[in-house]
């Protein structure tokens, strides 16, 4: 009997033991889980504070590559461009970006209404809201700097609106949101890590529309269209604005790996943001030397320009790269801004900033090179073509797509609302007759008669300090 009793004790202590234990083990994964959480939380908002950073980096590089008499002009259009994405984006774009839909475009979650705030995926919504809103403001804004100097504000300011809720959403449905392009019988499917095509090239392709209907800039090409160069009016801001571009894109590229809590992700993360920092600097390098085989000189503005085209190029494939590859990737997209920069003029198209061949030509390339370089299906790298296939086939969909709504926006713009200010106009700068007011508080010059109902408003005032 007592034999009974005490088995009886220790089956009935196990099973506690057992129940315990098991909730224990329960409690210890729930903990693990949060944490994890956390930390993706906070990495994924630390990486979104670095892009949209790049938003002071586009803004001083675009102004420091342009005339200081349209400075005002420029800062505005990158301030108030992300300010209307933002509105853009949560209003229709993330819905059409991310939303329950088709392969062609998202229908639901307009307002961010339909999802779920409070679920337990690895980050919370309104984290991977904001991570997204910071690449739709870039690919927005790219397209000022190639406008700069002759564009209307306020078609500036629709156009903002339209890229980012609707141009800029549809096609990053079809690569990110699980639409027609991610799941092409080719390879993997076409594949962008982090926005050489989906971010750079649809800013690119925009720009380059943009570029052509609003016109070159008065003297850009004299009347046997020479090409006669506008400089800029500041080389340290364009510097700097390249060096925090520079600093930000740690958070563009190695962001996207969405997680840091696993040595799985530390180990992505690490990779990531070394092809990065090897493919801009061999941007620089590739855009110097050929840029000083062409004009015998040790070109700033090339080398800077070539560091953008280093990091554009490398943004699609930085993360299933080697090293030595992105080196590769780097030093081919600085200088196929050189190059690009050179087709251009004889195109007698005038992009004041470079933002075409380093945004458009140089996400080409490294969208391609994904193809070619990919330790997991590159062609260079032993495996079939199939991949390549499908690399390509996005960057022409990103062309046709793009492109020809970008053109239609523009030349809608032109015949409608307007897209260029006057010749006149255009002598004073924007800064005068959009805004009233001087960048380096040099004194308001004369208006003409002529002048835009916005500038005679600001006759008068003093200039900004």
């Amino acid at each position: 009997m007592k034999r009974k009793w005490l088995k009886w004790v220790m089956t009935v202590t196990g099973a506690l033991a057992l129940w315990v234990a098991m909730g224990g083990v329960s409690f210890a994964q729930e903990a693990v889980d949060e944490i994890s959480r956390s930390i993706n939380t906070v990495w994924v908002m630390l990486a979104s504070f670095l892009v949209f950073f790049m938003q002071a980096g586009f803004a001083a590089l675009e102004a420091g590559s342009t005339r200081a008499k349209n400075t005002i002009n420029i800062l505005m259009k990158n301030l108030l461009d992300f300010c209307f994405a933002t509105f853009a984006f949560w209003a229709v774009g993330f819905a059409f970006m991310f939303g329950e839909g088709t392969s062609i475009i998202g229908l639901q979650g307009f307002f961010l209404s339909g999802f779920d705030w409070n679920s337990t995926d690895d980050i919370p919504l309104l984290a991977t809201w904001l991570f997204q809103l910071v690449f739709a403001g870039t690919a927005a804004t790219i397209v000022s700097g190639a406008m700069a100097e002759r564009t209307q504000f306020k078609s500036y300011l629709i156009y903002s609106v339209i890229i980012t809720a609707f141009i800029y959403p549809i096609f990053g449905h079809w690569v990110w949101g699980g639409g027609w392009l991610s799941t092409l019988p080719f390879g993997d499917g076409f594949s962008d890590f982090a926005g050489s095509t989906v971010v750079h090239s649809v800013g690119g392709w925009a720009a380059l529309m943009g570029a052509i209907v609003v016109g070159p800039r008065i003297g850009r090409f004299d009347k046997d269209g020479k090409s006669t160069p506008i400089p800029g009016h500041s080389l340290p801001l364009m510097a700097l604005g390249v060096f925090i571009l520079w600093l930000g894109w740690f958070g563009f590229n190695p962001g996207s790996q969405l997680a840091a809590a696993t040595n799985d992700d530390a180990n992505a993360i690490a990779l990531v943001a070394a092809t990065t920092n090897i493919a801009a600097a061999m941007g620089a390098v590739g855009a110097l030397l050929l840029g000083w085989a062409l004009k015998g000189k040790a070109d700033l503005s090339l080398a800077l320009n070539g560091v953008v085209g280093g990091l554009v190029a490398i943004t699609a494939p930085c993360a299933v790269v080697t090293p030595f590859s992105a080196a590769i990737i780097g030093l081919i997209g600085g200088g196929i801004v050189v190059l690009g920069m050179g087709l251009l003029e004889s195109l007698k198209i005038d992009d004041p900033v470079g933002a075409v061949p380093a945004h458009l030509m140089a996400g080409m390339w490294g969208t391609i090179a994904l193809g070619l370089f990919s330790t997991e299906a590159g062609l260079f790298m032993g495996y079939g073509p199939g991949q390549l296939i499908a690399q390509i086939i996005g960057v022409v969909a990103c062309g046709v797509w793009t492109g020809g709504t970008a053109f239609l926006l523009f030349f809608a713009l032109k015949s409608t609302v307007g897209l260029r200010i006057s010749a006149e106009e255009e002598e004073l700068g924007l800064d005068v007759i959009e805004h009233g007011a001087t960048a380096y508080g040099t004194p308001m010059p004369q208006l003409p008669s002529s002048a835009t109902p916005e500038a005679s408003a600001g006759m008068g005032r003093a200039p900004a300090q």
